[in-house]
């Protein structure tokens, strides 16, 4: 069954550049396409980073930094990275396509090689290597799946993902990288590599080459492991008689446990390499070992047979799409020999704690080991997700949480998760909790300039960086359209503690005289104010008041005060002045009369004739007893001669 058609990146335009073809390989941390650049119109390898792996921001970007950095290595024998880059989840390589087969298939179908050969691959990995570690990278992972062989005979080293810089941190922290059987002591004890580790896996893999197995084997990993850590390479010559040995040195030097006494670097391996050679004769690099596919025969059997290329289960990062020619094998030679074994004694306490923590972190190209698996899981990468986000995922996996602590990071946006624990990847029961680490952003923020800015993309701004949105208050400008921004405080530029509160002053426009329409009828006062470019309201109900029924009796604001554009005038419509009885204030003295009417609502005009000197009320313009409109002048007349 062709397993592409089920790959939903098959077909696709990757980026808007990159079509993709075929899927070539399944690895530990990525899928690896053949693929067209639609722009340069080449065909080239897509490596494309298992979307899980993609949340993960601290590993994205030591994807991206080791990218550049391979990009800069150029070598006939390092498989070149020609392009990065990213479309949603899908983080990518774009690199050299290598038509034809690794030295792992070559390995399954031919068992050893002929001394010569196993040289003729060896030398151009050591030239790739040494350059790299001249120029300061580790590669970390030597294994026979990293090594390609074109269909033109030439020698690549693929998979430079892991490379760290020499002198730089290589502990591996939770997740030890490369293949077991090709790990240096020091890799498996210590966590630690260095030019010296990949010497050592090179070692490894010319014992392979020559013999056609792998120098320790075992029933489990942990076997392996141990074997590697109290047990000295054999010799190759141990498996297969005759081999020179110069061959059996060249092995023990690349792989002495002790990695001071090793060559420093590829580069002297390679001198000893080729140093190895000089001295052997053309019969003895020539030799075919026994089980390994015969390069000579005679009659009508000496013809080539062609094998299929099978994808390999392991493996990240192999490019092969043709068909590699060989020899045939001779039907009566045996197949290749196997590695002497004997069983394993009782470790010490310290060894049994290193293989545990070991075992743990294994799985990059050897699967994962564990006992008691079907009741434990894996923590999901949770790094750099929104802290919604992570708790979903811990839903769907099963997991609960136990919490959640909030600490300051300078690298990790506010929010997202920092760290949890226990880590992403490590081991944990099928029902446990975790507890999850979120950022609370820089301990330090400066408050962001938003003057100019609408109130909402104000405040989007300060959450981002950790500060809270506070009060706010408006005022009217000039220069700052209505809405926006006009400061904050603190200004500008200030440095604060995340989750400190911000104020905000927001621009009403510049101001509007609010006109006086009392007076008017409700559809004369609405048409002045929304000439002046505010709204008006005329509020439900209406009250008794000295203006005419049906005109404006009250306004709010009144007229003279200051309004913004767009503002709303409540009006208040009159229903006409109340009716009220008026007093009889004939017969008594001018201030009692006026107090009396005005406390009943009336307003006074006091009417004295020429030449009186009397202060009492003689008549009244509306007679006592009678009614009058409230807030009505009555007028009080005094006695004259």
């Amino acid at each position: 069954m062709d397993t592409t058609l089920q790959d939903p990146l098959v077909g696709q335009l990757l980026d808007g550049r990159y079509r993709i073809e075929a899927r070539i390989a399944v690895g530990g941390m990525a899928t690896v396409y053949r693929a067209v650049d639609t722009r340069l119109d080449r065909v080239l390898a897509l490596k494309v980073m298992h979307p899980a792996l993609a949340t993960d921001v601290s590993f994205v970007e030591r994807f991206i930094r080791e990218a550049k950095s391979v990009a800069r290595l150029a070598h006939p024998n390092v498989v070149a990275v020609f392009d990065q880059g990213a479309q949603g989840a899908y983080v990518y390589l774009a690199m050299e396509y290598v038509a034809g087969c690794t030295l792992r298939d070559v390995l399954r179908e031919r068992g050893a090689l002929q001394p010569r050969a196993a040289l003729d691959i060896l030398e151009p990995v050591l030239a790739a290597l040494g350059a790299a570690h001249r120029a300061g990278f580790v590669h970390r992972d030597m294994k026979p799946e990293n090594v390609l062989i074109g269909d033109d005979g030439r020698v690549k080293v693929a998979d430079f993902g892991l490379v760290r810089a020499v002198g730089t941190a290589t502990d591996t922290t939770g997740s030890l990288l490369g293949t077991v059987s090709y790990l240096a002591p020091e890799q498996i004890e210590h966590g630690s590599a260095d030019t010296r580790s990949d010497v050592y896996a090179c070692g490894v893999v010319l014992y392979e080459m020559l013999t056609g197995v792998k120098p320790h084997t075992g029933e489990n990993a942990a076997q392996v492991i141990y074997l590697h850590l109290n047990s000295d390479v054999p010799a190759p010559s141990a498996v297969v008689p005759g081999l020179p040995v110069a061959l059996d040195s060249l092995v023990a030097s690349a792989t002495a446990r002790n990695p001071e006494v090793r060559p420093h670097d590829a580069v002297l391996l390679l001198g000893e390499a080729r140093e190895a050679r000089a001295s052997l004769t053309d019969a003895e690099l020539d030799a075919v070992p026994p089980g390994a596919l015969s390069d000579t025969h005679d009659g009508a059997d000496d013809r080539t047979s062609v094998l299929p290329r099978a994808l390999p289960a392991d493996g990240d990062g192999v490019h092969r799409t043709s068909r590699l020619e060989m020899p045939p094998a001779d039907p009566a030679a045996p197949r290749r020999g196997t590695a002497r074994r004997g069983p394993i004694g009782g470790p010490h306490r310290r060894l049994v704690t290193i293989l545990t923590a070991v075992l743990l972190a294994l799985g990059i190209g050897t699967g994962v080991w564990y006992i008691n698996s079907g009741q434990f899981t894996r923590v999901p990468s949770l790094l750099g997700q929104t802290q919604q986000t992570a708790e979903k995922r811990l839903s769907d996996e099963g997991l609960g949480l136990k919490g959640v602590e909030r600490v300051f990071s300078d690298t990790v946006e506010r929010g997202s998760v920092v760290s949890s624990d226990p880590a992403s990847g490590d081991r944990i029961r099928g029902n446990g909790s975790v507890k999850l680490v979120v950022s609370r952003g820089p301990e330090i923020v400066r408050v962001p300039d938003v003057a100019g800015r609408s109130l909402a993309d104000a405040r989007r701004s300060l959450k981002k960086v950790g500060l809270v949105p506070g009060m706010v208050t408006r005022e009217f400008s000039e220069d700052v359209a209505r809405g926006e921004v006009i400061r904050t405080d603190p200004r500008a530029g200030t440095d604060r503690n995340p989750d400190t509160a911000v104020a905000f002053v927001v621009s009403k426009g510049a101001p509007i005289d609010v006109p006086d329409v009392t007076g008017l009828s409700a559809e004369e006062a609405t048409a002045e104010l929304e000439a002046e470019g505010l709204k008006a309201e005329v509020l439900p109900g209406r009250v008794h008041s000295a203006e005419a029924e049906g005109d404006v009796a009250e306004q709010s604001p009144g007229g003279g005060a200051e309004a913004a554009e767009g503002d709303t005038i409540e009006l208040t419509v009159s229903k006409g002045p109340r009716m009220l009885d008026v007093p009889d204030v004939t017969g008594r003295d001018v201030d009692e009369a006026r107090s009396t009417l005005e406390e009943a609502g009336f307003d006074v005009k006091v009417d004295r004739p020429f030449l009186s000197f009397s202060d009492t009320i003689a008549s009244q313009s509306v007679d006592g007893g009678e009614q009058a409109p409230e807030g009505a002048t009555i007028t009080i007349k005094t006695k004259g001669f």
